[in-house]
C-alpha cells in the first residue's frame, strides 16, 4: 500500500501508522523546511528510510507532479485545513477506489462534507467514525480532474462549498 501524511506536521499520524503497517510505503508532505528537516531525522533515526520519504512542498504544486498525482491508495490529514480544503488538496493525489481519511473533531458531522462538492472531486463521502478516533472517509469513485487542484492559495481562498 502506498500512502501520503498530507500536511504532515511532526509526522502524526503518518509515522506511527508507517510503524503499525511494516509493508506500507509512506509520503510525509509538508510546506514547511523546519518540519520536514526534523521529520527527515526522525525517519532517519527509526530506521524508515527504505520506506517513508520526506518532502517539502505545497500540497498544490505535489499534486500536480506524476511521481504523486493519482498514485496513493491512502491519503491521511489531520489538522490540515477545513473539509473543502482537505478534499480538493487530498483528492489529486489518490488512485481511483483509494481513500482520504480526515480527522475530525469530537462529534464531527457528516454535513460538514457537501455531497456536491465532494462530486467535483470525483469523490463520495463514505463511512464516518466516532471511536477510538473521530474520523471521515471519503471515497476517491472515480480520477479526480486534472483542474484539481487549483493554484496554491486558491482552494483555502476560495473553497468549493
Amino acid at each position: 500500500m502506498r500512502a501520503l501524511d498530507l500536511g504532515t506536521g511532526g509526522g502524526i499520524p503518518g509515522l506511527p501508522l508507517a510503524l503499525l503497517w511494516p509493508d506500507s510505503e509512506w509520503v510525509l508532505l509538508d510546506g514547511s523546511v523546519k518540519r520536514t528537516a526534523f521529520l527527515g531525522e526522525a525517519v532517519d533515526q527509526l530506521g524508515l528510510l527504505n520506506r517513508v520519504s520526506v518532502v517539502t512542498q505545497r500540497a498544490e504544486v505535489a499534486a500536480r507532479l506524476p511521481a504523486f498525482r493519482c498514485t496513493f491508495d491512502l491519503v491521511v490529514a489531520r489538522g490540515f485545513a477545513g473539509p473543502a480544503v482537505t478534499a480538493e488538496c487530498g483528492s489529486p493525489f489518490l488512485k481511483q477506489a483509494g481513500q482520504l481519511v480526515v480527522a475530525e473533531p469530537p462529534g464531527g458531522e457528516p454535513s460538514r462534507w457537501d455531497t456536491v462538492g465532494l462530486a467535483k472531486l470525483g469523490m463520495t463521502l463514505g463511512k464516518s467514525q466516532d471511536s477510538p478516533t473521530a474520523c471521515q472517509v471519503l471515497l476517491q469513485s472515480e480520477r479526480c480532474p486534472s483542474r484539481f487542484p487549483r493554484r496554491t492559495g486558491i482552494p483555502a481562498k476560495r473553497p468549493l462549498w
